[in-house]
């Protein structure tokens, strides 16, 4: 959120902070059956999607530093980089990793250069020739080196034979794009990508055409939009076997063209940070990382990615293009004055930095464009922050004998996949090459940690490189993983189920396997291991006793009649009993009231064990939260979620978590220094939640937040108190044992938020480990919103209250403690209806404790306040709201807004 966009993934990622979860539900909504979501059009009509849980994952490799590229070999190895210049192999044979060499790479900050990417020879098998893409010092001066390599079949790299294919020039003092990805077409050409190396801050994410003396960097006019340079490009180039390069026929400049490179092939790109090329028909694939506004301005239209494809040389229009060629406008960085639309036909570049053609190729359509809010063409991308790549089409071969390879259904299906949002889609693409549609891979299972670069092995299996969560930073979930299909048999899942995993010996327990297989007639056999290493039983739900106190890993193995199995385990401990905590409270234990009032309290503890209860490992607080998570709040004594929080669930399911930590830095800053940079500004939540909607930059060094146009005012306000709330000293006061606290946080939020009142004990640990036991009753305000009800029969739902309710119709609101509560008041709007609301303790038919008949409004926008009596039949109880009327018609009798328990 504050600070993101790590160079938009300069060198890599795009976009940042703003929505989705780690994986997002995709949505249709199009009307447009051009661009509907919908199962991919295939060879044979007959084949149907496969199911997800016929995928597989497989770990080949873990807790990486920022992977970039991956390459695979013919015998099956796999190569790939880390930015810092880390060269592995994974081999297949030992199913182990191994850093071949680190390259002295200059790798800039956190956010550029450095190693950019690799690929190996189309005729690797005989020449063992290995490329990479990175930048290289000489003394002072930095280049990007595309450079061959030669490595041995046992993966040793021979440093002496790197001969310099190219070079790219660069401005490193630039923090931005630099793209990096190489790919082969079917002729052995190169395919080289380049970013436009330009600083994009100061556009305020518009085009980044600034024409102002020394203001050289700020100018993507310099290098996308000039075609006397190679960045912001994607080159096209013959390497020959002396280490030199031709130049193929049908490159965008005819050789010897005046003020301009032979070796472009396609430029007007800004980061084209992931390519591909297909094999068959030698097409250009490219995910183009686009710029950061989140709403169009005089100037021009908001940012877009895209997903592109060049079926021959062409201009694709950065910096005077985005998106589905929506042309920008001339802008003076220095009068401000907005001129005329460029022409897509020919732009002219006027600008001083331009030392290439003026008058420019038209510029290409992409093949899909994407902003940052919710697509009208394409509704199912979803939303927030982007960083669109191109990965592989696949071409199914049946000549492939490993069982784990793609299946025919994504024949000729182009992967697509966005690092930002965390999904993978297959694009299928009509008999003209054309976009037709595309639909969500592994949408249900994928588990996703940023896909950074998706290859296919010779295996027919897809090989991703995933990221990891947060960019910047050496994430322990970074990973090389292996995707295999099973079109046949399955293995089963195992799975463990025990009433209790704690107790003191001789601890007699129940196992129960809840293991399941996909294949719908599979005979499932089972293997206990519950101690000592040796089988203890074979049956489905055995019971055992552990004799001895200790620590226990009880493994459970499930196979089925082919052999295929799966095991998982369960830890049983034995020699200590969880301790009992127990809130007593002569106070209301569900409700807090309007005016400030006293919670008092008494917290019990009893441990078996414990001969005596240290207060030192008794923990009492009493915490307000100013809005919860969600309207369906829950209740009395149990364990809070952890997103329970409105503002912190709101980040959990953003991407903000790409580029910010709570108290670590990563590409923008930990959440902790941003609240304790704003503690005392009284208009911080007004002036960051403008931020994160708008974007921007500057505070915290020359890296940009993006827009998040998506997020309501409200939302990011939320998201920006949680932040703030970070540093608050006394947000969790520890309290004694025993007494009394004033609920008086929430006068100013009145019928929101919770209290949450927390008592936990730690024992000393039995005879083997110490056992923690947490009790939390949670107060919610006593005017209850009638939509929040736990339980709905015949009754209809709204934002804002409960409709639709008939004769025998019931609401129910459960574990309510109506301990001092003596009066209810309900707000409610009956059209031309009479009748009955009665309260009924633990079902509809239970204990009649509240009766009160009410009066039709005349409207149904009419709302007026009705108060009962009600009884308190003590303790706890599931309280059944039921609406009667005997007499017809009895139909639509009554809507409910809120209901009020009073003291």
């Amino acid at each position: 959120m504050f600070q993101i966009k790590p160079a938009k993934l300069y060198l890599t990622i795009v976009s940042a902070v703003a929505i989705t979860s780690a994986l997002l539900a995709f949505k249709t909504g199009s009307t447009d059956a051009k661009h509907a979501l919908k199962p991919l059009d295939t060879v044979k009509s007959s084949l149907k999607k496969p199911e997800d849980n016929r995928f597989t994952k497989t770990i080949l490799s873990n807790d990486l530093n920022e992977p970039i590229e991956l390459s695979l070999a013919p015998d099956g190895r796999v190569f790939f980089v880390e930015r810092a210049g880390n060269f592995y192999v994974y081999n297949p044979a030992t199913k182990k990793t191994s850093l071949i060499y680190k390259f002295p790479v200059k790798a800039v900050d956190k956010y550029l250069n450095g190693m950019l990417g690799m690929t190996i020879d189309p005729d690797f098998a005989s020449n063992n020739y290995l490329y990479f893409f990175y930048t290289a010092s000489a003394g002072n001066q930095y280049k990007q080196h595309i450079s061959r390599f030669k490595i041995s079949k046992t993966s040793v790299l021979d440093l002496k034979s790197e001969k310099v294919i190219i070079e790219v020039p660069i401005d490193l003092e630039v923090s931005a794009h630099t793209g990096g990805s190489m790919a082969w077409d079917k002729d052995k050409n190169l395919f080289i990508s380049t970013g436009d190396n330009t600083v994009p801050f100061e556009s305020q994410g518009y085009a980044p055409i600034d024409r102002r003396p020394n203001r050289v960097n700020y100018t993507a006019e310099r290098s996308a939009g000039n075609t006397n340079d190679l960045r912001g490009k994607i080159l096209r180039i013959h390497p020959e076997a002396d280490g030199s390069y031709t130049i193929p026929e049908g490159n965008l400049f005819p050789k010897g063209t005046e003020k301009t490179r032979p070796e472009i092939y396609v430029m007007g790109c800004r980061n084209p940070y992931r390519i591909s090329v297909d094999a068959a028909t030698g097409y250009l694939y490219w995910g183009e990382v686009g710029p950061d506004a989140g709403t169009d301005a005089a100037q021009g239209v908001r940012g877009y990615d895209e997903f592109n494809q060049a079926k021959k040389a062409g201009n694709y229009g950065w910096p005077y293009v985005i998106g589905n060629n929506i042309p920008y406008k001339e802008f003076d960085f220095a009068t401000k004055a907005v001129g005329a639309s460029f022409d897509l036909n020919g732009t002219e570049n006027n600008s001083p930095y331009n030392t290439g053609l003026q008058k420019l190729p038209a510029a290409q359509k992409p093949l899909v464009a994407y902003p940052y809010n919710k697509s009208e063409e394409y509704p199912f991308l979803g939303e927030g922050g982007r960083c669109a790549m191109s990965g592989p089409v696949y071409h199914y071969d049946p000549a492939i004998k490993a069982t784990g390879k793609m299946p025919e259904y994504y024949d000729k299906a182009l992967f697509v996949y966005d690092w930002m949002r965390n999904w993978i889609f297959a694009m299928r693409l009509d008999e003209n090459q054309n976009y037709k549609s595309m639909e969500p891979f592994m949408e249900s299972n994928g588990d996703f940690r940023r896909p950074m670069d998706i290859e296919v092995g010779p295996d027919g299996s897809l090989y991703i490189l995933e990221y990891g969560s947060v960019y910047g930073i050496d994430n322990v979930d970074a990973r090389l993983v292996r995707i295999d299909f099973n079109g046949g048999n399955r293995a089963p899942f195992a799975k463990i189920a025990t009433n209790d995993t704690i107790g003191l010996a001789p601890y007699k327990v129940s196992f129960a396997s809840k293991s399941y297989d996909n294949d719908t007639g599979d005979k499932l056999s089972y293997q206990w291991t519950f101690e000592g290493g040796k089988v203890g039983s074979t049956a489905e739900n055995p019971e055992h006793t552990f004799k001895k106190n200790g620590i226990y890993k009880v493994l459970l193995k499930v196979t089925d009649q082919s052999g295929k199995f799966s095991t998982t385990s369960k830890v049983i401990k034995v020699g200590n009993t969880m301790p009992q905590v127990a809130i007593n409270t002569s106070s209301n234990s569900t409700f807090f009231f309007p005016k400030a009032s006293a919670f008092s309290y008494n917290v019990v503890v009893k441990d078996r064990e414990d001969k005596v209860i240290s207060p030192a490992r008794l923990k009492v607080s009493m915490n307000y939260i100013a809005k919860v998570a969600s309207t369906q709040a829950l209740i009395g004594h149990q364990e809070i979620s952890p997103t329970y929080n409105f503002g912190k669930s709101l980040i959990a399911k953003s991407d903000c978590k790409a580029c910010h930590q709570v108290n670590a830095k990563s590409v923008g800053p930990s959440f902790m220094q941003v609240a304790k940079r704003y503690a005392t500004n009284k208009s911080a939540v007004t002036v960051l939640s403008k931020k994160i909607i708008a974007g921007g930059g500057g505070v915290w060094g020359e890296h940009s937040m993006s827009a998040h146009p998506q997020l309501s005012r409200d939302d990011a306000s939320e998201m920006v108190k949680y932040i703030l709330s970070l540093t608050a000293t006394a947000a969790n006061p520890a309290l004694p044992k025993q007494g009394s606290t004033t609920l008086n946080k929430h006068l100013t939020t009145r019928d929101q938020g919770r209290y949450v009142f927390t008592a936990s004990y730690t024992d000393n640990g039995g005879a083997i480990t110490p056992l923690t036991k947490k009790e939390t009753i949670l107060l919610r305000p006593a005017k209850v919103q009638a939509e929040d009800a736990d339980l709905l029969n015949n009754v209809q739902r709204s934002e804002t209250y409960l409709g639709s309710i008939h004769n025998g119709s019931y609401f129910v609101f459960k574990n309510i403690d109506l301990k001092n509560i003596s009066r209810l008041t309900y707000n409610y709007a009956s059209a031309q209806h009479n009748g009955t609301i009665e309260v009924h303790i633990d079902s509809a038919e239970g204990l009649l404790i509240s009766t009160v008949d009410f009066s039709t409004t005349g409207d149904w926008k009419k709302y007026v306040d009705l108060n009962a009596q009600i009884k308190n039949p003590g303790g706890r109880h599931d309280l059944y709201f039921v609406v009667k009327k005997a007499s017809k018609p009895n139909n639509d009798l009554i809507s409910i807004d809120w209901i009020n328990f009073a003291q």
